[in-house]
Order: C-alpha cells, then structure tokens, then sequence
C-alpha cells in the first residue's frame, strides 16, 4: 500500500493542465486538452469547461463544455495550486448622520 505522506491528496484545481477523454458518437473517444476553468451548468446537467489550446477564426480561445457524466478519463499534466485563501479585512460599520 502507498505511503500517504509521499502522495498528497488529489484535487482538480482552476487553471490545471490536462487531458481528458469523453464519450462520443464514434468507437473512439473525444480527447480534449487545455485549461480547465471550472464547472458550469449545461442544460442542468453539470459539465467542466475546458479552454482547449486552439483559437477560433477571430483569434479567440475555444472554450469546450463536457457533460460530466460522458467523461471517461482525465490526466492532471501540471495541476495548479489552490488560490490562496484571501485573507480576510477587519470592516467595521460606519455610520453617519
């Protein structure tokens, strides 16, 4: 059994390179790779969008949205660190009058 110290617990995180592999109509499998830039609502059913590397006809990212549910695999190539958590202002009521 793997040393848990060694691994460190596994999270998909915001701006996270990977490869994912979906179904699709043919034998194969799609396989999407890019940026993944978080989970949306598609038709309620949720879906993760994934900014692929390629640009569009005016220059622009191609954003892909997979249904959760079709998704086969995915492989983290280099995954990103968790936003800092922001620290927190001390905000006092002002009143005036």
């Amino acid at each position: 059994m793997a040393d848990k110290k060694n691994h460190p617990p596994v999270s998909l995180t915001t701006g996270s390179l990977l490869i994912l592999r979906s179904a699709d109509k043919g034998e194969s499998p799609l396989v999407t790779q890019g940026i993944f830039r978080g989970y949306v609502n598609l038709g309620g059913d949720q879906a993760m969008s994934i900014e692929m590397d390629g640009k569009n006809s005016e220059g622009q990212a191609l954003t892909r949205m997979i249904p959760c549910a079709a998704i086969l695999s995915l492989d983290i190539l280099t995954p990103a660190k968790p936003e800092e958590e922001k620290k927190s202002v001390d905000v006092r009521p002002v009143y005036f009058g």
